[in-house]
């Protein structure tokens, strides 16, 4: 009588011990995180502000082709037009909060990029607002809002504007402090300063240093307490104005500023490019010991199966 042919008895694999499921999960989770953490994250954020207006604003405001005022046609013919599309990246990208360790006097306006050079000329016929002591409303265009801090700082009494600015001529003590957020209503951040009494020609200095990024921008816009927008030297400085939505939009297509990057000074660009680099190393170096666990742990899978399978087969 013949042997029944019976069918293979097939004994499905043994269940990881929790160690090794352990393992897995962790190699898998730590190079999720390399990927998360150590990617670097991309500059979104710019503008400058409208009222008080900022010196790059203003001649932006005038045409960076055939600017009005003799200091904007001073400044394009120092810089070219490109830093005046450019009007909302006077950044540094890792500034980290430390913008006067990195600042050095007489380079504030210019936050000491060479682009931006001539806002650093100290002199009397800025286009300049005229202001009166007390609160005052400040509106600053942004083209991409994100979290950070707007401080907003005024030169001290006796401050000389004909000479280069230092972060000794500011006064300590903030007119303006604003926590921004990462949305915002009709394009501008909207808030309060209190302006201290004041007369002449003055200058507010603002620093926007982001929360969720070491990158900060700047901006300095003239001011005069009681004499109208009539400079120290008897020259009258051109009727300030912020930069108008079409004349924005029109500029755009001539701007070398990304929301997900930087334009600017080619040294600048090399830092960030190393910096990136430096990052990147690090990720790889992440993630290669993230790979080196898990394949660890594959291993303990496949040297577990096959002593199973011989275990059975014996």
């Amino acid at each position: 009588m013949p042997t029944p042919h019976l069918p293979a008895l097939r004994v499905p694999p043994p269940r990881l011990p929790a160690v090794r499921r352990a393992a897995v999960i962790g190699a898998a989770g730590a190079a999720a995180l390399a990927l998360v953490a150590l990617t670097p994250a991309s500059a979104s954020a710019h503008g400058a502000l409208s009222s008080p207006v900022s010196r790059i604003s203003a001649c932006y405001a005038e045409g960076p082709e055939h600017p009005q005022s003799q200091v904007c046609k001073d400044l394009v013919a120092m810089s070219g037009t490109q830093p005046l599309y450019d009007w909302n990246e006077v950044n540094i990208a890792n500034a980290d909060g430390h913008s006067r360790d990195i600042i050095p006097d007489g380079k504030l306006c210019s936050a000491n990029r060479d682009k931006y050079k001539a806002l650093d000329m100290a002199r009397t016929d800025w286009p300049a607002t005229s202001v009166t002591a007390g609160s005052r409303a400040i509106a600053f265009r942004v083209t991409a809002p994100h979290r950070g801090v707007m401080t907003l700082y005024i030169t001290k009494a006796g401050y000389d504007p004909t000479k280069p600015l230092k972060w000794s001529d500011l006064d300590t003590t903030p007119i303006a402090t604003y926590t921004t957020s990462s949305t915002v209503t009709g394009g501008s951040y909207n808030f309060t300063a209190n302006l201290p009494s004041r007369s002449g020609r003055h200058l507010i200095y603002q620093v926007w240093q982001r929360t969720d990024s070491p990158e900060a921008f700047y901006g300095c816009s003239d001011v005069v307490f009681g004499q109208g927008g009539t400079g120290t030297a008897g020259t009258a400085a051109a009727a300030p104005a912020a930069p108008s939505e079409q004349q924005i939009a029109a500029g755009t297509s001539r701007s070398t500023v990304s929301h997900h990057g930087h334009g600017g000074d080619t040294s600048l660009v090399a830092q960030n490019t190393a910096a990136s680099g430096r990052a990147a190393g690090t990720l790889r170096t992440a993630l290669g010991g993230s790979a080196v666990l898990a394949a660890g742990a594959v291993g303990m899978i496949l040297r577990g199966r096959r002593r199973t399978a011989s275990r059975t087969q014996a």
